[in-house]
């Protein structure tokens, strides 16, 4: 019995102590990354507002799973992705997750249309959950999405400057 209340008051003590942990991280992850690009802003932007041409720059975009239902909306293996919003230098998607949860993908061109070097900034930002597993998971999404993000943002830049 001794045993028993000893494991119970264990696990309580150590969730208790990974929820205040927890709760010392910040609610909303963030992960950015940005590339040069020597072109104007007006030759970058068709290929960023057009989910049917991501498939030119961005890697998996082949794969059966994917399959893109117009210019605004696809299915990423069952991450659905919505273009929301577009202006001449932002475009705002949703990507909802098949778990529920959702992430906001911030496409950013900093320059002018006279400039020949653009800044193309992608960010994601995610609400995180007060759960502790969902907080100390969070720790790894720069890993995650800023691999992936570099990659797509230089084959990107490859294809934009090769053109």
């Amino acid at each position: 019995m001794k045993l028993i209340r000893f494991t119970l008051i264990s696990i309580v003590v150590l969730f208790a102590i990974a929820s205040l942990i927890g709760a010392l991280l910040p609610p909303t992850v963030l992960v950015s990354r940005a590339e040069n690009m020597h072109v104007s802003k007006d030759t970058i932007i068709p290929y960023l507002q057009n989910i049917q041409q991501w498939k030119t720059w961005m890697d998996g975009m082949d794969n059966v799973p994917v399959q893109v239902y117009n210019a605004h909306k696809a299915n990423f293996g069952g991450t659905v992705v919505e273009i929301t919003g577009i202006t001449d230098s932002t475009i705002i998607s949703i990507w909802t997750l098949q778990s529920g949860g959702t992430q906001t993908s911030t496409m950013r061109l900093i320059g002018d249309s006279l400039q020949k070097v653009t800044v193309v900034q992608w960010q994601f930002e995610q609400k995180i959950k007060w759960y502790p597993w969902e907080k100390f998971g969070s720790m790894m999404n720069d890993k995650i999405l800023g691999t992936m993000m570099e990659k797509n943002l230089g084959n990107l830049r490859k294809l934009i400057e090769r053109n």
